[in-house]
């Protein structure tokens, strides 16, 4: 025991913030004012903190055999320190890829899917509700001015999206992933556009169901309990977006992905794809078990790829890229956001999910959270993880199509028409 604590001691000097432990007998170790404080239950815990095993730690966490006192935003600086080394870096044999898509495509049929989507988004409307803006915009922010907040951030990020793709009154419109509603009736109520969404959580299906009828929007806008892969419309779309979803569909799927997204489309027309992707170009998810913790307690299924990879999958399936943009430090920006208002209702959050669960799974659920949304804010902030809007289009091989010649589509081949003032509202 005492040399362990010796090796404790040396670690956490180490540490770039001040970290003190309570160890299962009672003994202390670290300053008495430390900015964080671990209450260590079991011993296990102490050596995964040596060995620098953030996601097993954050495991010990959430199962409670470690409880944690301190602002996230420190915890989360003690945690970069203790990771061995960079998380992006592949460690991978020969086999590992053929591994990876077979994995991936057990884990992503119809039925995984819908049962990871429901696992994460089903958790507890009301919770999400504590610490999501108005509008339950569960995706990146888009800060166009510094002093935005988050709500006037998120409704940035909203018309981005509408401006990028150009959204004209009167067309077709498909939301991939449409969760609470916020992208489709902005583009309905600020574009005037006919909008398609489909989603495979019921509570965000009802949700959104509600929001179209108060707003009387039934004639122009509706939501569907749909797999992407079962869409058939009766028209193909002028307009796709596709927001914090395609995460969740697995790199054996993704060109099987776009290529229903490009069947979706008309020819010439756009398609935006945003989503989370990963800092490094071969990883396939962070290391130091935080890839694990995240698959566990958060996203099961879900699988990033490289943003140049995400290009190449678009284009085997027959799309165009004609702009990317990162928006990293923006998602960073939105989960301290999200973290800080979590951080602030805590008690309310445990009386949410108590309603809908018993309490020590409530307690779980509310740790995981805590730990997600901070950890993925460090990790954005690190660029360990990263974040592209990707806008492609669907060549319709009519070289007098759109305002050059060449360009096949309604993309117009400069940026222009993203940042200059908008006519009024429809």
């Amino acid at each position: 025991m005492h040399a362990l604590q010796k090796q404790l001691e040396e670690r956490l000097r180490q540490l770039p913030v001040s970290v003190a432990l309570r160890l299962p007998g009672g003994e202390w170790i670290g300053p008495a004012q430390a900015a964080v404080m671990l209450h260590i239950r079991d011993m296990g815990a102490a050596a995964r903190l040596i060995a620098g095993q953030v996601g097993a730690l954050g495991e010990a966490v959430v199962e409670g055999r470690v409880e944690i006192q301190g602002r996230m935003r420190d915890l989360m600086q003690a945690v970069a320190g203790l990771l061995p080394g960079n998380p992006t870096e592949s460690h991978e044999h020969w086999w590992s890829p053929l591994l990876r898509r077979a994995k991936s495509m057990a884990a992503h049929t119809r039925e995984r899917d819908a049962e990871q989507i429901q696992f994460h988004y089903d958790v507890s409307d009301d919770f999400y509700r504590l610490w999501l803006d108005p509008r339950r915009v569960y995706s990146c922010a888009y800060y166009r001015d510094s002093d935005m907040t988050l709500a006037q951030a998120q409704e940035a990020k909203l018309d981005h999206i509408c401006r990028k793709l150009n959204l004209q009154p009167g067309e077709r419109y498909l939301d991939v992933g449409c969760g609470w509603g916020a992208l489709l009736l902005w583009a309905a109520e600020h574009y005037g556009v006919q909008a398609t969404g489909i989603t495979l959580s019921h509570n965000q299906h009802a949700h959104v169901q509600k929001l179209i009828e108060e707003r009387g929007l039934g004639d122009r806008v509706q939501v569907l309990l749909c797999d992407y892969r079962d869409l058939q419309p009766a028209q193909p779309f002028q307009k796709i977006s596709s927001v914090g979803m395609f995460e969740h569909v697995g790199r054996a799927n993704m060109v099987a992905y776009f290529g229903q997204l490009m069947r979706l489309l008309e020819p010439g027309g756009l398609v935006l794809n945003h989503g989370i992707t990963a800092g490094g170009l071969e990883n396939a998810q962070l290391g130091g078990g935080m890839g694990d913790f995240i698959e566990k307690y958060i996203f099961p299924g879900g699988e990033l790829m490289h943003f140049s990879n995400v290009l190449h999958d678009m284009a085997e399936a027959g799309l165009e890229s004609v702009d990317v943009e990162s928006l990293r430090p923006h998602y960073a920006r939105t989960l301290w956001a999200w973290s800080d208002a979590l951080e602030g209702k805590l008690d309310e959050a445990r009386r949410v999910l108590t309603a809908g669960s018993d309490a020590d799974r409530a307690e779980k659920v509310l740790r995981a959270y805590r730990l997600y949304l901070s950890g993925c804010a460090m990790s954005f902030e690190r660029g360990w993880i990263s974040l592209h809007q990707i806008l492609a289009s669907k060549p319709d091989g009519q070289l007098n199509t759109g305002r050059m010649a060449g360009a096949q589509s309604v993309y117009p081949f400069e940026r222009d028409y993203i940042y200059s003032e908008r006519k009024a509202a429809c």
